[in-house]
């Protein structure tokens, strides 16, 4: 049910591998940083520079990086991809191919597959963010289980034994501006949120949630009406 194959297409990243012999699908989390430090050495110093200024740091050819974005590493970055004025990429990221991550936006310990975009003010901590994934401005994957007692994130009632863990988006979902998704939340290939929700359940596949909880089937002319809302009325901007 949370394998990667219900949330992702793992042709649409130049990296698959790491998801070869793991159950769940945030079970890659743990396994980030060896495998781009082992990885990044393979890699073709014809298509990506490594950064000798920075803690084992790949970029692809064509990305293009504003002078006021931050990498901290270990991290690979995809070719043709965008990092814009103020983001910050901290430890263990991978990021895809004609992905965008924009102004003041922050990912850390994180796999986003190509041509996701994450464009204003978000932040991303702890996730797996799918194939043409979309988090509309202001969205916060939030990491930490704040709980009284805290302890480690569930999926459900599934242990994920990780403390830290925000969610897994699949496939093209789309999140709407301004809304907060909680540790141990999982949304389906193509499922929408509204704007200004927070989200704390798993949301199938191809589902649109709304405001209470209330979920639906998703029917496209809806999320077409929705789509300003769910990311910004600028499109080139996204």
């Amino acid at each position: 049910m949370y394998e990667p194959k219900d949330f992702f297409d793992l042709t649409k990243t130049d990296f698959p591998s790491i998801f070869k012999d793991i159950n769940y699908a945030w079970e890659i989390l743990r396994k980030l940083e060896k495998f781009i430090c082992s990885e990044g050495e393979k890699l073709s110093e014809n298509e990506y520079t490594k950064k000798k200024d920075k803690n084992n740091v790949w970029i692809g050819k064509g990305t293009v990086i504003a002078e006021t974005a931050e990498i901290e590493g270990p991290a690979i970055i995809g070719h043709d991809t965008e990092i814009r004025q103020s983001a910050f990429i901290r430890k263990n990221v991978i990021i895809g191919n004609g992905v965008v991550v924009g102004n003041s936006s922050e990912v850390k310990n994180s796999f986003i597959f190509d041509k996701a975009k994450i464009p204003h003010f978000n932040y991303v901590g702890d996730s797996v963010i799918g194939y043409k994934a979309h988090l509309g401005a202001g969205v916060i994957l939030s990491n930490i289980n704040l709980k009284l007692k805290g302890g480690n994130v569930f999926v459900g009632k599934i242990d994920t034994g990780l403390r830290k863990f925000s969610s897994i988006l699949g496939d093209e979902a789309e999140i709407g501006c301004n809304s907060v998704v909680y540790p141990g939340a999982t949304i389906g290939k193509k499922s929408v949120v509204y704007p200004l929700l927070s989200v704390r359940s798993c949301i199938p596949q191809n589902y649109v949630h709304k405001e209470n909880g209330k979920m639906e089937r998703r029917i496209e002319k809806e999320v077409e009406r929705l789509r300003p809302d769910l990311s910004t009325a600028d499109e080139e901007a996204d």
